[in-house]
């Protein structure tokens, strides 16, 4: 439990004032011209190993310099086991090793070069390429690596199915959704890859590739479930070619339909790489010409994701706009200085247009009844805003105005409200894109070896809906809300008192997350859930001051927190959930805040190579490039704040 006694003398204030200035002219000199943030954001290297592999299955003129430096960028983040991890000095990783090697060689590397046989002697001594997951295994069909056996069956005509259907696209999450229809096209009329160097990866397998057959029970799955999947994917297997024609047809209009109606414009179907993707292979087998509007502005929306340097290239899944302004918001409102607060204003202001107001995206399959008002992660998104999202700019929003006599951002914020309230899940707590995305037997079907088919309430989201309703002025409903998402954190929390981190890596975030919330809430520091938590982080920092966690913390056998080296950004999340549980005056706060101090580079910001966010648990993982410059400057600055105040209470829910 927390002990009063543990308390420091605060650092001095000149140190501090130093430290956040230096941050923030430096983060301010990233502002975009119409005020907004964007900052990187990397993933693995499957994203710019497919993004090389869809030039050469739609047969595009080969871009040899951006080709030289996508294998530059490859070549370099190779881990020492020979193959790719999926985060930085990560564990060997099947599907991104397989599809790094095939890119690389597309390229034009040698696979007697010391890096590509380093790359095959580890994909073999680990049972080969066959051990690849669904969606390594579909591209490779598509090559004609392996045959469509080796792809779970997943008819088109899925998308007739009624909506009380065991499995409908309603029942999956966004992210499934948009990347599935367009795949179910691809699958029914298996088109080959025009592959003009006639590149192939057999060197890869142990057994004949034409051999592979149906994936294997993933460790998520249970055998039940598992079997009685993979016996219909037998009987599907069997009767699929006996579907009749006009069937077939209704059913791919209706997903050329789905994708049309979500293509989005320049920002790409779901404004994620691999349904974007989907939907240019789909226009492509269909007979669409380059210059058809549909196809010509799906491929442009591709290009947009590629960050090229002078070195190296490399594909990004997303961009992250939205998210990032908020954020950035958030940390400049916390510096306070006039300067860093006219910027934060920029931002919102920015933001406010992007609400989406006139448009019901699938989320409303589940919630008629709900107006929409959310925001999205990407530069636009309307079919799929995010609860994270719409929380976050909310909350900035509401603060920039807390002492403000301009109150421009009211109608913003009172709908962005309304929407949070009716996307609240029957368990109390919130998903990130729909509500009450629970079907968790899906899960077992061949398809989902990757786990990552739904999109459930998690701890991390029910928090920040949490903090933003506290935050803003209660009424009965929302008070009403609240109490069911505390209860949900309740059920929660895991025995040593941390939380699960859905979207951030991991326990660190999520306990992060939910103690900004309780606190927001009104929870004291002297509650047993609150000091728990705390007494958790106190327990695993590190001994240079800071924290650290990194994706290993996913496994399906966690027992408890493993030591990584710290990082900036966990570092910051760390502080920032102790001084909202009531421990600003910590020994151990102190030493954190030391830590970034002593930290910050030359430029005035952070370095941070490692990956401390996550796509999906144990699959894909994500390094935003702007963690690293936001996040300790929030936590110095707030440390800044309260070590100065005579109330040590965080006045917001973030």
């Amino acid at each position: 439990m927390h002990r009063m006694q543990d308390t420091a003398a605060p650092l001095a204030r000149d140190l501090l004032e130093r430290s956040v200035t230096r941050a923030a002219d430096a983060l301010l000199q990233a502002r975009q011209p119409d005020g907004h943030f964007v900052f990187e954001l990397e993933a693995d290297a499957t994203i710019p190993a497919e993004y090389v592999l869809l030039r050469h299955h739609l047969g595009e003129p080969v871009d040899a310099e951006l080709e030289r430096k996508i294998a530059v960028y490859l070549r370099r983040i190779q881990g020492k086991h020979g193959g790719w991890p999926l985060f930085h000095e990560g564990d060997f990783d099947m599907s991104a090793s397989v599809k790094a090697y095939f890119a690389l060689k597309m390229i034009g590397d040698s696979p007697d070069a010391d890096h590509m046989r380093r790359a095959r002697e580890a994909i073999l001594a680990r049972g080969g390429a066959s051990r690849s997951n669904v969606f390594t295994r579909a591209l490779l069909a598509l090559y004609g690596v392996v045959t469509w056996r080796a792809v779970p069956v997943m008819p088109v005509e899925i998308m007739l199915l009624p909506r009380w259907f065991p499995f409908h696209l309603s029942k999956v999450s966004y992210w499934a959704r948009t990347v599935i229809v367009p795949l179910l096209v691809l699958g029914a009329l298996k088109p080959l890859a025009r592959n003009p160097k006639r590149v192939g990866i057999d060197e890869l397998f142990l057994e004949d590739p034409k051999s592979v057959g149906g994936v294997k029970k993933a460790p998520h799955q249970k055998w039940s479930w598992f079997l009685f999947f993979r016996g219909i994917d037998i009987l599907l297997r069997a009767a699929e070619p006996l579907f009749p024609n006009s069937t077939r047809k209704k059913a791919i209009d209706a997903a050329v339909a789905f994708v049309k109606e979500r293509l989005n414009g320049e920002d790409g179907l779901g404004a994620i790489y691999p349904a974007m993707a989907n939907s240019v292979m789909m226009y492509d087998v269909l007979g669409y010409p380059e210059d058809h509007p549909d196809r010509a502005i799906a491929r442009l929306s591709i290009d947009k994701l590629l960050i090229v340097k002078d070195d190296e290239a490399y594909c990004q899944p997303c961009v992250s706009p939205v998210w990032d302004t908020a954020l950035v918001a958030h940390s400049l409102l916390e510096a306070g200085d006039d300067r860093a607060k006219a910027a934060a204003k920029a931002g919102l202001d920015w933001l406010v247009p992007r609400q989406i107001l006139d448009l019901k995206g699938d989320w409303a399959e589940q919630r008629p009844e709900v107006r929409p008002g959310g925001w999205a992660f990407q530069y636009n998104n309307a079919y799929y805003p995010d609860l994270d999202d719409t929380a976050v700019v909310a909350m900035a929003m509401h603060r920039a105005e807390a002492n403000s006599s301009a109150q421009t951002y009211g109608p913003a914020i009172a709908r962005a409200r309304e929407w949070v309230l009716g996307l609240q899940s029957e368990n109390g707590g919130w998903a990130a894109f729909d509500a009450d995305n629970t079907y968790s037997y899906l899960n077992n079907i061949p398809f989902s070896d990757h786990g990552a088919l739904l999109d459930p309430p998690t701890e991390d989201v029910t928090a920040r809906c949490i903090s933003m309703l506290a935050q803003l002025p209660p009424d009965e409903e929302g008070k009403r809300a609240i109490a069911r998402g505390i209860d949900y954190l309740r059920t929660t929390q895991l025995a040593d008192g941390s939380w699960y981190g859905r979207w951030g890596m991991n326990y660190i975030y999520g306990t992060w997350s939910c103690l900004c919330a309780l606190n927001a809430a009104g929870l004291e520091p002297d509650d047993e859930m609150v000091a728990r938590a705390a007494d958790w982080l106190l327990s695993i920092q590190n001994d240079d001051g800071g924290w650290g966690e990194d994706g290993a913390s996913y496994k399906l056998d966690y027992k408890g927190y493993e030591p990584a080296p710290s990082t900036a950004s966990q570092t910051a999340w760390a502080l920032l959930a102790l001084m909202a549980a009531g421990r600003a005056d910590h020994p151990q706060v102190r030493r954190g805040v030391e830590y970034l101090i002593a930290s910050q580079n030359g430029e005035g910001l952070w370095d941070e190579e490692r990956f401390t966010a996550t796509g999906f648990p144990r699959v894909f993982y994500l390094r935003y490039h702007g963690y690293r410059k936001f996040f300790p400057l929030w936590a110095v600055a707030r440390y800044r704040n309260l070590t100065a105040a005579n109330d040590r209470r965080v006045a917001f829910g973030m």
